[in-house]
């Protein structure tokens, strides 16, 4: 597959637990998919200030060049990106699916694929092969679970981190590798400039009880679907009957004893 125009869309990611800047963990994901599909004939391209220090994290897992579109902070990277792209031959575009940074609504390959007339696979985890102008892909399921898909090139997919984990990045590649700016007409994203940010918090998830003995029934209800009926709508009842009912609920989960 060293014949695949694949271009990597990085970003500034974010250490999770000091905030320090980086290289994102899932775009890491996505190059070292492009590198084990084209090899060094991978191009990464980002958007923003080509003085990131953290950019030169993907140049230490082996390339030689980072391409970047010069813009300031709270600028919008989607035209410049679809401008990019709609003048190069690229016939795969993989990203994270979520920027640790900035605006991090996750929303960025959507929307290029949308302007691109590409489609668009969510949760790359492999590309099999490619033959005739359409990939043969693995796209990742909840509870460890795939589904092959065959997608028509050019596509534009974004990677999660049912991906193959990034090589780690050499210091000596790292300061090696050169950093390419290129002059763009700015545009401003006057929604982002009147938006607040706060950071995400993650949702409660509700615990699933399993009372199963042997490894194999763990296995099987870890990776078993979610079967759907055993619910019960309440409607019109009274505030007594409706926490009685909540009650009876979190009994039989095993959530109060």
């Amino acid at each position: 597959m060293t014949d695949l125009n694949i271009v990597a869309l990085v970003s500034v990611g974010a250490h999770p637990t000091s905030g320090r800047p980086r290289r994102a963990e899932q775009d890491a994901r996505a190059v070292e998919l492009g590198l084990r599909l084209s090899g060094s004939n991978l191009q990464l391209l980002h958007a923003g200030d080509p003085q990131a220090e953290a950019l030169r994290g993907y140049l230490g897992m082996g390339l030689e060049q980072l391409d970047v579109l010069e813009q300031p902070e709270g600028a919008d990277a989607l035209p410049l990106l679809v401008d990019y792209l709609q003048g190069s031959r690229t016939q795969l575009v993989l990203t994270g699916s979520q920027a640790e940074t900035g605006e991090g609504s996750g929303m960025l390959p959507f929307l290029l694929a949308e302007r691109l007339g590409w489609p668009m696979v969510v949760g790359l985890a492999e590309v099999e092969k490619v033959e005739n102008g359409v990939a043969q892909v693995l796209q990742a399921l909840p509870r460890g679970q795939r589904r092959r898909l065959k997608v028509r090139l050019p596509c534009v997919a974004s990677v999660d981190n049912a991906a193959p984990v990034a090589r780690q990045s050499a210091f000596g590649p790292a300061r090696r590798g050169q950093i390419e700016a290129h002059e763009v007409t700015v545009v401003d994203d006057p929604l982002l400039a009147e938006a607040s940010l706060q950071p995400a918090k993650s949702r409660p998830k509700r615990l699933k009880v399993i009372k199963a003995k042997t490894g194999a029934e763990r296995m099987k209800a870890a990776t078993a679907k979610a079967s759907g009926g055993g619910g019960q709508v309440l409607k019109d009842v009274s505030p007594q009957e409706g926490a009685e009912a909540i009650f009876k609920l979190l009994i039989e989960e095993g959530v109060l004893r």
